[in-house]
């Protein structure tokens, strides 16, 4: 019977030599940034001198004719990016003997039944490999500036130039000597704890615990690594493209930007499901009463299918499949901050009149953010269960059985309004919404404060009026310069210097015949805002 792990100890000449590795796709990008690499070669360095030093682990299994490393890319990359650096330095002091050693033990392999000579490491990624390939021929990477900065590519060049930059460094005393120093600590005296796995298809499932001197495992590592093994080896590297084609939409935003529009997606069918939990429902390692995670070509379509209009819920200037009144009220939903009701308006998007459906919810969503909280998990669960809900009736108005409890009363929504502090970016879309007669407003205007909420003294206001007024949308005002006038300082200053500048149909006549800015004439001022509220919002 074989055992589950062959394990054995070699040096890393020994090991090389008699290998070629390849990258698999599963595996996470090249993730080592210059505090990792620098921590690598400062501990080379200070073992130099030393019988031994040890490695580490690496994780391997055999496919096709080449170790798939499982764990452990890390160390071996940029140790290969060190042996292609001592064999340039070679050629460059004329020690061709010691350059071609290199060469063989770590660079390159020889099929004796063809006479090709093939790379001893390898990754699946096309343009990494090219990359990787590129450094380890002449140093250089062609077209260097169109690398994207977080690429795997990226960060394997900074690491060569790091080591190459540290290398020289070290050889400038002696380098015909140092070099033969270099090449025999990391041929003889650098080992590996080696694992062969003998079940490619359980690699998988050992990647998914195994961390030696790496970064901690994403939800994102963890599902690319379980999609691509639930897909035929055949249709893997399509897959694997796929699914990098998706991911790159999410690069500045970072893994969790992308997970998160995963689990939308995985919303609209299946209904809420907590962060924590997406990996285990998608990969079944969990049940979740009677609902079923889609299968992994679902998946996959429906995240292709859903990426054109959820790019643009993110960037509503974005050109993609959505009209104008749709990027209007994703801008409405993006000026409030709100990211939980996206999974909703992927449903609506695919079903009938979904104009309607999402007026509906920006409609039912600004009332509860003024009466009420939006932020809680109950609230995120009943906006999960009515996209739901409207992908399976595939009619939006399926949406308001589930929704109807977060809708506050007109009376509850107005009495809010008008006495309630918000945040500024609440307040600004609050107040063109009012001033603009539309649920949907421009982003014209700078909110400013008529009277400062820093300030705690203001004439005709006692600090405990501010302090209950200072926040409420009452006391803003929109207009067209970005900072306050020095001179907006007191009230006769606000209507000299700030209320002229207000932006079109703001109320700037109603305040100008004010006479102080004081606790009536907030209240007044609110009751005419509270007013237009209602006729945008409740009518």
């Amino acid at each position: 019977m074989q055992a589950l792990l062959n394990a054995s100890a070699t040096t890393a000449g020994s090991l090389f030599s008699n290998s070629t590795f390849e990258v698999p796709l599963y595996q996470r990008e090249y993730a080592w940034q210059q505090d990792e690499v620098s921590e690598f070669w400062g501990d080379l360095k200070s073992s130099a001198g030393e019988d031994t030093y040890f490695l580490g682990l690496l994780i391997l299994t055999e496919e096709g004719g080449r170790n798939h490393v499982v764990d452990g890319q890390q160390r071996l990359l940029t140790l290969t990016l060190l042996a292609a650096i001592l064999n340039h330095e070679a050629l460059k002091v004329g020690r061709k003997a010691l350059a071609e050693r290199i060469q063989s033990d770590f660079l390159y392999a020889i099929d004796y039944e063809t006479d090709e000579v093939k790379p001893r490491v390898k990754l699946s990624d096309t343009i990494d490999d090219a990359t990787l390939q590129s450094l380890i021929r002449n140093g250089k990477v062609q077209q260097l500036e169109l690398l994207d900065e977080d690429s795997l590519s990226k960060r394997m060049y900074e690491a060569y130039s790091f080591l190459e930059k540290e290398l020289q460094k070290d050889l400038k005393e002696d380098p015909f000597k140092k070099l033969g120093v270099w090449t025999e600590f990391i041929t003889n005296k650098l080992y590996f704890a080696v694992f062969v796995h003998p079940d490619a298809a359980s690699a998988y499932r050992v990647f998914e615990v195994i961390n030696t001197r790496g970064r901690e495992l994403t939800t994102a590592d963890l599902l690319k690594n379980y999609v691509l093994s639930q897909t035929p080896v055949a249709e893997r590297n399509k897959r694997y493209e796929q699914w990098q084609r998706i991911a790159r939409n999410f690069t500045v935003a970072g893994s969790s930007s992308f997970v998160q529009y995963i689990r939308h997606v995985v919303t609209v069918r299946g209904g809420y499901i907590l962060p924590k939990d997406l990996f285990d429902f998608i990969a079944q390692r969990q049940t979740f009463g009677s609902r079923q995670p889609p299968t992994i070509p679902e998946l996959m379509n429906e995240l292709e299918a859903n990426l054109p209009i959820y790019l643009q819920m993110i960037d509503p200037t974005l050109d993609g499949p959505a009209d104008n009144e749709a990027l209007r009220i994703f801008s409405a939903f993006d000026s409030l901050g709100v990211i939980s009701v996206r999974p909703l308006l992927l449903a609506i998007a695919n079903v009938p009149s979904p104009i309607d459906g999402m007026r509906y919810v920006l409609r039912l969503v600004v009332r509860r953010i003024v009466a009420g909280n939006l932020g809680t998990g109950n609230v995120e669960r009943l906006l999960s269960e009515a996209a739901r809900n409207v992908a399976q009736a595939n009619e939006w108005s399926a949406a308001t059985s589930a929704m109807i409890s977060l809708d506050p009363s007109d009376e509850a929504f107005l009495e809010q309004f008008e006495t309630r502090s918000f945040n500024k970016a609440v307040l600004a879309f609050l107040r063109r919404s009012v001033v603009q007669k539309d649920m949907t407003p421009d982003h014209s205007g700078i909110l400013h404060f008529i009277a400062p909420r820093q300030q705690i003294a203001w004439e005709g206001l006692t600090e405990e009026q501010m302090s209950y007024w200072g926040g409420t949308i009452a006391n803003t005002y929109l207009a067209t310069v970005d900072r306050r006038p020095k001179a907006a300082s007191t009230w006769e200053g606000v209507k000299a210097v700030l209320l002229p500048s207000g932006v079109p149909k703001e109320i700037t006549q109603n305040l100008q015949e004010l006479e102080g800015w004081n606790e009536q004439s907030i209240q007044k001022i609110a009751e005419i805002l509270t007013e237009a509220a209602k006729k945008v919002w409740c009518d």
